[in-house]
């Protein structure tokens, strides 16, 4: 998830209750709130590929949309995506983001891969001995760079990985030859890489980096929210929703913990 997002929910999610500030929403169960007003708050990021994005016509789709959309759909709930009582949009789990928020369960689980041009002959993490690397500012994936010099920082050019603002500005630079290789989600390399117009030409390495766990975040006194959207993902889990969803936007690459027999 993009740095500016993470810090614009820690920021405003304590302080939120639907899009209006107030303070003591941050301290009370707001489930039946949001139930009576009909709708629910989601906090995106409208630029994150294929999670949350924006079409030519201004509509927002993506991963998340449809998978959020799903859940509240169960409690006849509408969602608006905006600020916020929830973040749905490709939020990593972490301990220091567990200690500010809750999460619910896992939905998605994705790892850091390195994706390169076949000719290029960049098979492993050792082949990028003085390559040029791109990465997403502010990313999960710049993030594990800097916090794990050993495995690449220590072996690109110049020790230090080249920013883009999306995804999409970095495959241009790939396929233009300006890097090497690109770090980033495998399950966003599978999207971006099915649109490209020649998906073959491109391979996924393992970067060995930790593996990230994607939930939904909302308030630490949000109880019964955090309930009902675990039990929403569970349900569609069961009747087969999110499987559909996985497979509309991932294919046969989503690895969701929450289809593991």
């Amino acid at each position: 998830m993009a740095l500016f997002a993470t810090i614009f929910f820690i920021l405003t999610l304590s302080a939120c209750s639907g899009i209006s500030v107030n303070r003591q929403a941050s301290k009370v169960d707001n489930w039946t709130h949001i139930k009576d007003r009909g709708y629910v708050v989601v906090g995106v990021d409208d630029t994150f590929v294929p999670m949350d994005f924006q079409q030519k016509n201004g509509k927002l789709i993506g991963y998340d949309v449809d998978l959020a959309n799903a859940v509240f759909k169960l409690y006849g709930i509408k969602v608006s995506f905006q600020t916020i009582d929830v973040i749905w949009n490709g939020f990593s789990k972490t301990p220091a983001r567990e200690a500010r928020v809750n999460f619910s369960k896992t939905y998605l689980d994705t790892t850091q891969v390195i994706v390169a041009l076949k000719k290029n002959h960049i098979n492993s993490i050792n082949d990028m001995q003085n390559k040029a690397l791109g990465a997403q500012s502010g990313s999960s994936g710049y993030n594990d760079i800097m916090d794990y010099p050993k495995v690449l920082a220590n072996r690109i050019k110049d020790h230090y990985p080249i920013l883009y603002d999306s995804f999409t500005n970095a495959f241009i630079d790939l396929n233009a030859g300006r890097i090497d290789g690109l770090l980033i989600d495998s399950s966003y390399a599978n999207y971006y890489i099915s649109r490209q117009k020649h998906p073959e030409r491109f391979t996924e390495i393992d970067s060995s980096f930790p593996k990230e766990q994607f939930g939904v975040g909302m308030r630490k006194s949000d109880i019964t929210l955090q309930r009902k959207i675990n039990h929403g993902l569970d349900i569609l889990a069961k009747n087969g929703t999110l499987d559909r969803i996985n497979h509309k936007w991932f294919a046969d690459k989503a690895q969701s913990p929450l289809l593991k027999k």
